[in-house]
């Protein structure tokens, strides 16, 4: 499925999800990108293949009368109780493929192709639900300065240099990098590419770019090699990182990430309040920040318990918190 047409069904979704009455195929014409302008013949046989590819992906689509007194116009909607899923239980890594999907939503063009389409439809009288995209959200962080830059460089197969520092490097270098792909390993994101400097495939962290990523080329100036494999790529770059282990007690009902993170959860122990029962959970993590930084996101709801480093942590970004200006 080509960038054009997998926008085009996605931005379709979103119209049908987020109307509260059902659209007419006239008003979907005119406010879907792709559909614009179109001739009417082309129109036609394009809609119905993207109904017919929606429905064999399990979007139903309903067809109804637009003013329910007057039977004389249809149109289509997505019933939202009808295309929401079940509970999902995921892996760690299966969770961080949605971050990514997440970010992308709303950093990188989406958003502002969905808000246009929302501002149409209001202006045409249509009873919008904008809360219904909340289905279509699954967010998992990543607040790397740099992420925003090099996802669109990525895309646009734009070549690119930044500032790279590395915690054995006195001062920052500069890097010159054919972007090939965005991806996360380990909890951490990292780009891979063609490293113009040294000829050959490297990987960066994100976390370590310095200052803007800025365009060192014109925008598709170069080819992802045919029958590169991306994942194959970071597994084999990504850098060996230890994990360790801590436990932590959580809320009966709280921390939802943590627990599918959890190695074993015991239920029902004893909490530092009688409030809520409480559960504890043992999890593997690379980084004692990055766990810290998890409990005081749950904050009231997730007590560190050990080991020692990370109770430090936690406490002393409370002290941070509470001797703060806020």
């Amino acid at each position: 499925m080509t960038a054009t047409k997998s926008e085009r069904l996605l931005n379709l979704v979103i119209m049908l999800l987020v109307s509260r009455n059902y659209v007419t195929k006239e008003r979907i014409r005119d406010v879907i990108e792709g559909y614009q302008g179109s001739e009417d013949e082309a129109f036609e046989k394009m809609f119905e293949r993207d109904k017919a590819e929606l429905r064999a992906l399990g979007i139903p689509l309903e067809l109804g009368y637009v003013d329910k007194f007057f039977e004389d116009e249809q149109g289509y909607r997505i019933a939202r109780n009808a295309f929401e899923l079940p509970d999902l239980q995921l892996e760690p890594d299966e969770v961080a493929v949605l971050g990514l999907a997440a970010r992308v939503w709303q950093h990188a063009g989406l958003a502002s192709v969905t808000s246009d389409a929302l501002v149409k439809l209001r202006a045409a009288g249509y009873d919008v639900d904008r809360d219904a995209l909340d289905v279509l959200q699954p967010r998992v962080a990543a607040d790397e300065p740099a992420f925003d830059a090099m996802w669109a460089m990525t895309i646009s197969r734009t070549p690119v240099r930044f500032l790279y520092k590395r915690p054995s490097d006195p001062e920052p270098t500069l890097r010159h990098l054919e972007p090939w792909g965005v991806v996360t390993s380990r909890e951490r994101w990292y780009v891979i590419g063609h490293d113009r400097d040294r000829d050959q495939v490297r990987m960066f962290r994100l976390s370590r770019i310095e200052g803007e990523v800025s365009a060192d080329g014109k925008a598709g100036s170069f080819k992802v090699p045919e029958g590169t494999d991306i994942r194959a790529l970071t597994t084999g770059l990504t850098p060996v990182r230890p994990t360790t282990t801590a436990t932590v007690l959580a809320r009966k009902g709280s921390a939802v990430f943590l627990r599918r993170r959890a190695l074993s959860v015991t239920e029902d122990v004893p909490g530092p309040d009688t409030q809520t029962p409480w559960d504890r959970l043992e999890v593997s993590t690379f980084s004692q920040h990055d766990l810290a930084a998890d409990v005081l996101g749950h904050l009231g709801d997730v007590v560190a318990v050990e080991p020692a480093e990370l109770r430090a942590l936690v406490t002393q970004r409370l002290a941070e918190l509470a001797g703060a200006d806020l």
